[in-house]
């Protein structure tokens, strides 16, 4: 259970402001440690993003011990038992000790405690139970720490009960099964998501999109999707994807390159989605404006691989359409085609990196030349900006303006 100087801590974090804390709580008569994914990413050699810390005071004492010592705390949520530490530039995530107890009409509450173990029962997976401490020693309550060598991902105690205590925990084992996950799902596992996904639609559909898309940012997500859409998980919010080869292809392509959207890139890679499909996922999934608007855009317009890959039709696709949707689309169509150039990643680069032209005339400049029709005045800019197009966006203002005559005797 208790693994002595285990793990190097500066796999953990090199923020000595953090390492004070663990000072701060023991002067207070508490005990501080790790908890939770930086443990279990530091286990793996891997970074970790979240630092989250546990601790046997409740919080009111670790509030009060801050104020002691001149620290600002922020309630984050002292309800769940989590209050902010601020020390220096970091806003550390303290959380008290918890265990969920069973009422009489056989509602759960949270109630604190000083267990460690009790603690470690209420969570979800067993390689997210493990704790450590500053000195690193590793507190493994339900042999997290077999399980991720192994690559095993499973719950801790009944899968069901633990999925009912709340329903996104269907797609968490997804996620860490994609990234941690060597073996086979684990049975009761797996029976628990599949039995227990209509309750899935309990939950706010933020929570399950913010979750899909942790998802599929892994590179085991095609085997994950799959093995999601074979159980029938997703069922209740999305159709079935289609195209999860593509995924499976395109994951093994950009392995070491990032890009941006790339949420919205592998989800259309997934469904290859129609106008009126995209519109209703985007929906359906609570997109941001900005998201929306790119992966409907994928789904309407009409740019192909010649447009993006032809140097002398680049600078017009991006004019037409964006850079943004441009270097967007050539990362689905590489995709959907599995040829991609052997340049691709210096022409995703250089497409963002182009300065979109900007038309020189407006309807005021038309109007200046003497046409005071409206419907005319458009005409004659449409056929200007056409022109100026064609000439691959060298005509200057002067050059377009001197050419009106011609056209406004046939517009």
């Amino acid at each position: 259970m208790i693994r002595d100087n285990y793990l190097d801590i500066s796999k953990l974090t090199t923020n000595q402001d953090i390492m004070k804390l663990f000072a701060l709580v023991a002067r207070h008569g508490g005990v501080l440690r790790f908890v939770g994914g930086a443990v279990r990413d530091a286990l793996k050699g891997i970074k970790g993003y979240d630092l989250n810390l546990a601790t046997d005071l409740s919080p009111e004492e670790i509030a009060e011990a801050c104020a002691d010592e001149g620290i600002e705390t922020i309630p984050l949520g002292i309800k769940q038992g989590t209050i902010g530490v601020v020390i220096g530039d970091t806003t550390a995530e303290v959380s008290s000790l918890c265990k969920y107890v069973k009422q009489e009409d056989g509602s759960v509450t949270m109630e604190f405690t000083d267990n460690w173990e009790e603690d470690a029962s209420r969570r979800d997976l067993t390689i997210n139970a493990v704790y450590a401490d500053e000195k690193g020693n590793v507190f493994d309550y339900y042999n997290g720490i077999e399980d991720l060598e192994k690559g095993y991902v499973r719950f801790i105690g009944s899968a069901s009960q633990k999925i009912k205590e709340d329903y996104i925990r269907i797609l968490r084992y997804f996620r860490f099964y994609s990234l941690f996950g060597t073996e086979e799902p684990n049975k009761k596992a797996l029976e628990a998501c599949a039995e227990n996904c209509v309750g899935l639609k309990k939950v706010p559909m933020e929570r399950i999109r913010d979750e899909l898309f942790k998802i599929i940012q892994t590179q085991n997500a095609a085997r994950t999707y799959r093995l999601m859409q074979e159980n029938g998980i997703l069922s209740y919010i999305l159709p079935d994807a289609g195209h999860i080869d593509d995924l499976e292809y395109f994951n093994q392509l950009i392995a070491g390159h990032d890009f941006v959207d790339q949420n919205i890139i592998k989800l259309f890679i997934l469904y290859r989605p129609d106008r009126a499909l995209a519109e209703n996922m985007a929906t359906r999934l609570k997109f941001s404006k900005k998201e929306r608007q790119l992966f409907v855009s994928l789904a309407e317009k009409t740019i192909t691989l010649d447009d993006i890959l032809d140097e002398k039709k680049q600078l017009k696709s991006v004019y037409l359409f964006n850079k943004e949707l441009c270097s967007a689309s050539l990362l689905v169509l590489t995709a959907q085609t599995r040829q991609a150039p052997d340049n691709l990643w210096k022409i995703y680069e250089h497409i963002n990196s182009l300065k979109e032209p900007e038309f020189p005339l407006k309807g005021k400049d038309i109007f200046d030349y003497g046409i005071s029709d409206s419907a005319k005045v458009g005409k004659i800019l449409q056929e200007l900006e056409q022109i100026w197009i064609d000439s691959a966006f060298d005509q200057t203002k002067e050059q377009l303006l001197v050419q009106i005559d011609n056209i406004k005797a046939v517009v």
